[in-house]
């Protein structure tokens, strides 16, 4: 009797909700409608770069581009924006960041661009003064081949500026960290110690560490760093968000990520917080994550932007703290060869973890040694599941040129980041010599036998600035122009794949470009407005480029003070 009650209260409300709209002629608010018009706007269509000067959405959604008398006329009711005559872009995209690290960078020690040891320690001490109540100072982007020294720094020198409490300094690539010697008291790190699986200490002539610490070796001092609040974390993650907003980033691929941030992501997709798209890769196959992975990917979907696609694997250190592995020594330190963090059998054992549960396995491989070991396990990983698509070799940094063919063979994407190259010019010709260089940084090579480069930043290692990655890509030159022709030019790319690479490539890498990079009709409105057209500037003015707005699914939200009403 109950429900018949209820049933017929209802169809009486539903009748006269009815009757309301048959008298009124009112109904449902139609859907927000947006045209902005006045722009020179660029887009991929079918593969092809097409120009437009309106574009049309509704609720997050691309309807069209084109004239703006042909989209006026389709809705003529749509809301008009102005577009101030500025360039559009699709949003920019980066394949290969770290999100929770870049808004670290912003609230720790920042080291980033400093030229000596001196003005590293000055940095650090002003921090330590500045910030008295921290147990430890925390921070990040040493890197000793800009230092007028070009010597790793040592715990004697941190003792100088802090020596009350611990200190740890990530090397701006993340596979050193320099600390002081209460840190080095506090893991237990002496002469005794041993180098462990995938990691070294560095010791002076007498054999006792000097305060560095390689990849592996990192734990013995990081896992006793207090692990950040809630508060701490989701203030980093508002942080970088808003930072990549601002320079024109709607969508990042997150390279390894621990589930306290990703059920944190989750908590800022429920509560519409999340404004760049994030697709995340677990970070590692470990005992820990192993449950996870077993629960299967988060498929990129229009109602979330998150998703987890992705099971992120390090297969060797970096070229900068010598920990790339390498088949044959290094140039500047004979006998090393750099650090495999796996032998085969367990590499092979954890790509084929993460495709066996529906993964992409994305692998870090810097030297062309634990590039062949990764092409190696993911060779057996595709050939047990031939399904299975779209896997990522990370960095794909020094490549041994007979191998560089396998990337297409296997159908793999190489996840690359420009500045990389720009960044590590000097270096990487001391470190590897000339003749393997030709296997180096080969975007050029990869592209023209057919592979896919998904194009990142790996911020904080790099910039964040995605401009900057474009302006590498094209002139293959740093921030300063240098070297005046481009360094190893014949790989560069053209402006129209750099984008492409930053947008539909990158979106590709993460199973989204259904849903975005893009402005194709059905795909999300994700766009930005830049100060000045790419294709009609000096390629060495492409890392000037400011962006003006930023706009995700179709909402502004990202305004560039002063630019414009």
């Amino acid at each position: 009797m109950v429900r018949l009650k209820s049933l017929t209260q209802s169809l009486l409300l539903t009748g006269l909700f009815l009757a309301g709209v048959l008298l009124t002629g009112c109904t449902s608010p139609k859907a927000d409608t947006v045209r902005v018009d006045s722009i020179q706007g660029y887009t991929l269509n079918n593969g092809e770069w097409i120009t437009f000067e309106s574009i049309l959405f509704e609720n997050g959604k691309v309807i069209a581009v084109g004239i703006s008398e042909d989209l006026e006329s389709r809705e003529p009711e749509a809301e008009v924006v102005d577009g101030g005559g500025h360039v559009m872009l699709p949003g920019l995209i980066d394949a290969h960041a770290h999100v929770v690290g870049l808004g670290q960078l912003l609230t720790q020690v920042d080291l980033t661009g400093s030229t000596s040891l001196d003005e590293a320690l000055e940095r650090v001490e002003e921090y330590a003064a500045s910030n008295p109540d921290l147990p430890w100072i925390v921070g990040r982007g040493w890197n000793q081949e800009l230092w007028q020294e070009n010597t790793f720094p040592t715990a004697l020198d941190l003792d100088q500026v802090v020596e009350d409490r611990p200190v740890f300094l990530s090397r701006i690539d993340g596979h050193a960290a320099w600390v002081n010697s209460v840190a080095l008291t506090i893991g237990d790190v002496t002469r005794e110690t041993q180098d462990p699986v995938g990691g070294r200490v560095i010791r002076d002539e007498e054999g006792d560490p000097t305060g560095i610490l390689v990849d592996a070796a990192e734990t013995y001092v990081a896992r006793f760093i207090p692990q950040e609040s809630q508060e701490q974390l989701e203030e980093a993650i508002e942080r970088a968000l808003q930072e990549m907003l601002s320079l024109g980033i709607t969508g990042v691929h997150d390279a390894g990520v621990s589930k306290d941030v990703w059920d944190m992501y989750q908590q800022f997709d429920r509560r519409d917080e999340l404004t760049v798209h994030i697709n995340a890769m677990i970070g590692g196959v470990t005992e820990q994550t192993r449950p996870w992975i077993e629960q299967g990917p988060v498929m990129p979907k229009a109602s979330s932007r998150l998703s987890l696609t992705g099971v992120k694997i390090y297969s060797d250190g970096a070229l900068g703290s010598r920990g790339a592995a390498m088949l044959e020594p290094y140039n500047d330190e004979p006998g090393n060869k750099g650090l495999l963090f796996y032998n085969q059998k367990e590499m092979d054992d954890q790509v084929l973890t993460a495709v066996s549960n529906g993964f992409q396995a994305n692998v870090h491989a810097i030297g062309d040694a634990a590039n062949r070991q990764v092409l190696d396990a993911l060779g057996k990983a595709i050939q047990a599941y031939p399904e299975s698509e779209r896997h990522r070799v990370e960095h794909a940094q020094v490549v041994a040129v007979e191998d560089i063919p396998r990337f297409t063979e296997l159908g793999l994407i190489a996840s690359m980041q420009p500045t990389h190259a720009t960044s590590d010019k000097n270096m990487a010709q001391d470190r590897i010599g000339e003749e393997r260089l030709e296997g180096a940084y080969a975007w050029r090579t990869f592209i023209d036998q057919g592979t896919l480069i998904a194009a990142g930043s790996d911020f904080p290692v790099e910039p964040v600035n995605p401009f900057f990655g474009i302006h590498a890509a094209v002139t293959r030159q740093d921030r300063k122009d240098e070297p005046p022709n481009g360094w190893r030019s014949e790989e560069a790319m053209s402006l129209r794949e750099a984008l492409r690479a930053f947008t539909l490539d990158a979106a590709f890498a993460a199973k989204s470009e259904s849903l975005y990079g893009s402005l194709e009709p059905g795909k999300k409105a994700d766009f930005i407005l830049i100060d000045r057209d790419p294709f009609e500037i000096p390629p060495s003015e492409l890392d000037d480029i400011q962006v003006i707005e930023t706009w995700v699914e179709g909402k502004k939200v990202y305004h560039q003070e002063g630019s414009r009403p």
